[in-house]
Formats: structure tokens, C-alpha cells, sequence
């Protein structure tokens, strides 16, 4: 039977509404690569693929989401404006959606995000307010602000559109190449995951997907395990963009606690390691919470006996300093 996300009384989410999505951002959003790594496969002993969410317009694959979620909203809510909070991905996602589309964008950044994110969305044309020293605290606000003037709230993961939009990442790499046997995708508030999940397991249930998290901000694989959504401190982790607290009620924490097959926490030097190994085997930059994703691999390699593995790279938005300093520091 399909897995529908959503409380009584919410909008339900299904695989349909992941195809739909996929058709609907088609001609607003380019496919990405989705390629075997010879280089990785070679030092893995395993088949690896990567799903490149770090080439796509923004350099993450936030702009899925949020290019779904501004196309389904009335032509008088456009007008009205957004509001979104973000570490930095998916607030230059809103940014470039709603430049695109001639919308008003305003977004909520934790104190301290990533200067290059910030950036990116200024560069896009949006109003930029600090607030807050983790992503909960900042999601609050922007709700709130949201609301104070008549704005939509467009959420970082806790909206059916922006799931269903971030799913669309699995729809494509089952149509641009062979299904993998595992796939390890980054775990922040639980979107990406979330959406891929959903459509997975109605359209290619054999594939086990794991979840990959930053020892530092393990939150929603620590929700899994209590049965509830729990409020811990995030410490300082190389993974910003998967940093922070789950909003309650999320509509994403049924979905990974029912779908997602595995959990993988990692540390700093972990993420730290796979992002060096990618300096050595591949061209470009990626940033902490694809690495995250690489560690979970590169943990479980020596057990996976040649499978074919799907790594998702969600992003490359990291500031060249800051890629200096993870990279030199090993070499």
C-alpha cells in the first residue's frame, strides 16, 4: 500500500504528488548529472553514483523545493510576498524562485550562517534579517513575521509542496540511470530525505535508503528513536545546511520514521575526510552536509560486498576560505 504523509486535517502527500512536482518545476529547473564516479568506485570497492544537486542553478538542491511550492500559490498570494528562514540553501532557493517570478521575498538566517549563502541571497534580490543561533529558532520567527504582515510562509521542509519538490531528486535519478541498491542522502529537517522517501518506496521499493547526520546535530535521527520529535543543542558542525532543531508537528518526522530504512551519524573529522577524499577524485567543491552523506558511504563501505550505492551531493555552496581551511588542513 502507498505511503500518504500528513495528519488528519493536513494535505496529504503521495508519489503522485512527487511525479506531478517533476512535470511542474520541469521547465524552471534543469535535471543534474547523475553519474557513476569511477574514482570513488575504485576506492570504495563499491559501485558509486552521484546525484550532483551542487550543479543546479542556486548550488543545492533546495531550489527544487522551493520553485514547486511558489508555482502552486495563487496569483494574490505571489502578490502578497514570502518569507522563509534559512541557514543559507534555501533561503537563496526562495531568492532565485521568487526573482524569476517576480515575487517579494524576505528570509530569516540564523546569527552566524554561511557569509557565501547570505550572498547568494542577497545577490537574488531578497530583504535579509538575522535572527536567532539555531534554524528553529529562526523558522519561528520568520512564521511569525509571516503572519504579522499577510505573507506566505514558505518552509525550509515542513510544507507538502516543498517535500513533494525535493522528492523530485529521485524521479530523475531513476530516469537518467540504473537503481541503485542503496542511497545515502543528508538529513537536516528531513525535505530531502522526506520526498525521495516517499517515492521510493512506492516506485522502487528495493532501494534501502539511510539517512546521514552530523554527530554534532543528530536531531532527527534522535527523534526516530525517542518516537517523537525531541529539542536538543546543536554544536558547531562542518554540516550548517543540516544544523538545528525540527519544528513540531513537522510533517516530515512520520515520513523518515516510517520510511527512512537506516540512520548514520558521522563526525566532524569524518566529514572532514570525505570532503578531502573528493578534493583528490573529483573537480569542484562540496559542501559539509553532502560530505556528511560521502562519510556515511565511506563508514559502510567495507561491508556493502560491490553493491551499487546513490550518494547525493545536495550542495557546493561553501566559501573557498572556508574549503581552504577543511582541505589544508589534512594535506
Amino acid at each position: 500500500m502507498e505511503y500518504v504523509a500528513g495528519a488528519a486535517g493536513d494535505t496529504p502527500v503521495r508519489a503522485a504528488d512527487v511525479d506531478e512536482a517533476d512535470r511542474r518545476i520541469r521547465p524552471r529547473v534543469p535535471e543534474t548529472p547523475y553519474r557513476q564516479s569511477d574514482a570513488f568506485s575504485a576506492a570504495l570497492g563499491v559501485e558509486v553514483w552521484l546525484k550532483e544537486e551542487q550543479h543546479l542553478p542556486t548550488g543545492s538542491f533546495k531550489l527544487r523545493g522551493a520553485v514547486n511550492k511558489l508555482l502552486t500559490l495563487s496569483a494574490a498570494s505571489r502578490a502578497a510576498g514570502i518569507v522563509a528562514a534559512s541557514s543559507g540553501n534555501h533561503g537563496a532557493a526562495v531568492a532565485y524562485a521568487a526573482s524569476a517570478m517576480g515575487v517579494r521575498a524576505r528570509v530569516y538566517v540564523p546569527e552566524g550562517a554561511s557569509p557565501a549563502k547570505v550572498d547568494k541571497i542577497r545577490a537574488k534580490g531578497a530583504e535579509v534579517v538575522a535572527f536567532g543561533t539555531d534554524g528553529l529558532d529562526t523558522e519561528l520567527e520568520a512564521r511569525a513575521a509571516a503572519a504579522r504582515t499577510g505573507a506566505t510562509y514558505v518552509s525550509p521542509y515542513n510544507d507538502p509542496a516543498v517535500m513533494a519538490g525535493q522528492g523530485t531528486a529521485a524521479v530523475e535519478l531513476l530516469r537518467q540511470g540504473p537503481v541503485p541498491d542503496r542511497i545515502y542522502i543528508a538529513v537536516g529537517g528531513g525535505g530531502l530525505i522526506g520526498g525521495m522517501a516517499l517515492w521510493l518506496r512506492a516506485m522502487a521499493p528495493q532501494v534501502r535508503i539511510v539517512g546521514a547526520l552530523p554527530a554534532h546535530s543528530p536531531v532527527m535521527a534522535e527523534s526516530v528513536k525517542a518516537g517523537r520529535i525531541v529539542e536538543m543543542v546543536s554544536e558547531p558542525t562542518l554540516s550548517d545546511g543540516t544544523a538545528g532543531g525540527i519544528e513540531a508537528g513537522s510533517l516530515t518526522f512520520p515520513v523518515c520514521r516510517d520510511l527512512v530504512h537506516e540512520w548514520v551519524t558521522v563526525t566532524e573529522d569524518e566529514i572532514a575526510a570525505a570532503m578531502n577524499q573528493w578534493a583528490d577524485l573529483e573537480p569542484g567543491r562540496i559542501e559539509g552536509a553532502a560530505g556528511v552523506a560521502l562519510a556515511a558511504l565511506r563508514r559502510d563501505a567495507p561491508q556493502l560486498n560491490g553493491q551499487r550505492v546513490a550518494v547525493v551531493v545536495c550542495g557546493g555552496n561553501i566559501a573557498g576560505e572556508a574549503w581552504g581551511r577543511v582541505v589544508g588542513e589534512r594535506r
